[in-house]
């Protein structure tokens, strides 16, 4: 694809915290978001949980790539293009499963769980064994791991994984922490929930990152006990008594974000799960473990968060998004759900139709969100609509360097309340990495 120069073009303007429309529905522009952003940017492929043993595998997606998650046969991990070196056939066509090689169907290509190439049919007859086997392996991109999540980055000149988060990292430290903050881990509910959007693909993302204002939207399923506090509401923090102080964080330099609530000392976070005796009484034996091992922190409850470009965190610390770009008006979203590991059984059945009442494709909070997302985008496509751009400017000039707890905001800048402090670091970041500023 031709260089293409965004800087004469009017896309993001953080100053005024105005947005281009263009950004949503240009296909230069998208084009240009796969080699900038997608081909440059650490993104989150899979957990622990679904490559625990050797020869383990899952499907996963870079932006428009489709890749391979192995658990090879000395227990490390990879990420491989899904994709055969000779004629670009995929090499699994499985969602998941444990294997010890993966066979190209085309030509038959074999590739081992390292992803070299193991054997070739007609390799004498055909290319009269002059083939390189050692140099047709299959591709692999760079991959690290934080708390049982597993991220990958194609581009050797980014920072690792630890740099590139910075101080956003505290986000998915929080997500994947077991409830009592021990020693266990989080574990994948089955499989992941996949279906596709008529929208582009940074709607989601960008909804994730800090929208606190869209509430109205949700206001039917607020009246609703959706929650396993018996209460009406859908999260379940709307039934804790004691009022929060709401934190957006942005991080500009990375685009990242976090949404989250600091409640004050003493607060009933069992109130929660009163109608659920099960959750109730592991809840409450995993709060004391949480107080003893975070002390303060324990206060602190993560709500939500996008990390720049595609991966939203969700509802606590039982929900991830990814929002895969199909072109620019098509999304596939990617819903995987949580449970702790260890949890008791009825515990984890709770939690699993909780979540599932609540988001992905039948949820009903994400039915409402779905609908704005693809009115949003129908109505931003036409000429007089590209004219004008979205109005982002809540709060602006208004945020702090640090919030009520400085370990929370560490690095980053904070409004209390309601803004869109969130989407303008996000959108910064987009137009930094697109050369738009």
């Amino acid at each position: 694809m031709d260089p293409i120069d965004l800087k004469t073009r009017p896309l993001v303007d953080p100053q005024r915290g105005l947005v281009s429309r263009e950004i949503f529905v240009d296909p230069q522009l998208y084009a240009a978001e796969q080699e900038r952003i997608f081909a440059t940017q650490w993104l989150f492929v899979g957990h622990v949980s679904q490559v625990r043993r050797p020869g383990d595998f899952v499907v996963s997606r870079m932006g428009e790539e489709p890749v391979l998650l192995v658990c090879d046969v000395d227990g490390a991990l990879h990420v491989f293009l899904n994709s055969c070196r000779h004629r670009g056939m995929q090499v699994c066509r499985y969602d998941q499963g444990n294997a010890t090689e993966f066979a190209c169907p085309y030509h038959g290509w074999t590739f081992d769980t390292k992803g070299r190439l193991a054997a070739v049919p007609a390799l004498r007859e055909g290319y009269f064994s002059e083939l390189e086997l050692a140099q047709w392996g299959l591709v692999e991109a760079r991959v690290a791991q934080i708390k049982g999540s597993i991220w990958a980055c194609w581009d050797a000149a980014t920072p690792d994984l630890d740099q590139w988060l910075g101080d956003a990292r505290i986000w998915i430290e929080e997500f994947f922490t077991v409830p009592d903050a021990g020693a266990g881990e989080l574990e994948l509910i089955a499989g992941v929930q996949k279906w596709t959007l008529p929208c582009n693909w940074k709607f989601g993302a960008e909804n994730f990152s800090g929208d606190n204002y869209h509430n109205v939207s949700h206001a039917s399923v607020d009246q609703l006990a959706l929650s396993p506090s018996g209460k009406a509401g859908r999260h379940q923090y709307d039934a804790i008594p004691q009022k929060p102080v709401l934190q957006n964080i942005a991080y500009a330099s990375t685009g990242h974000s976090g949404r989250g609530a600091l409640y004050p000392p003493g607060f009933d976070f069992l109130s929660a799960y009163a109608a659920v005796p099960e959750l109730h009484a592991y809840y409450q034996r995993a709060y004391a473990g949480r107080e003893a091992q975070l002390g303060e922190r324990a206060r602190f409850v993560p709500h939500g968060g996008t990390i720049f470009p595609n991966m939203s965190f969700s509802n606590g610390r039982t929900s991830i998004a990814l929002w895969h770009p199909v072109g620019p008006e098509t999304c596939e979203v990617w819903r995987y759900y949580f449970v702790p590991q260890h949890a008791p059984d009825a515990v984890k059945d709770h939690l699993r139709r909780y979540v599932i009442r609540y988001q992905g494709p039948s949820g009903l909070t994400e039915e409402d969100d779905m609908e704005n997302w693809n009115l949003a985008h129908r109505a931003s496509r036409g000429t007089i609509a590209r004219r004008h751009p979205y109005h982002m400017a809540m709060g602006l000039g208004h945020e702090m360097a640090t919030g009520s707890e400085p370990w929370i905001a560490r690095g980053g800048t904070v409004m209390e309340g309601v803004s869109e402090q969130n989407q303008r670091g996000y959108y910064r970041r987009w137009a930094e990495l697109m050369g738009a500023l």
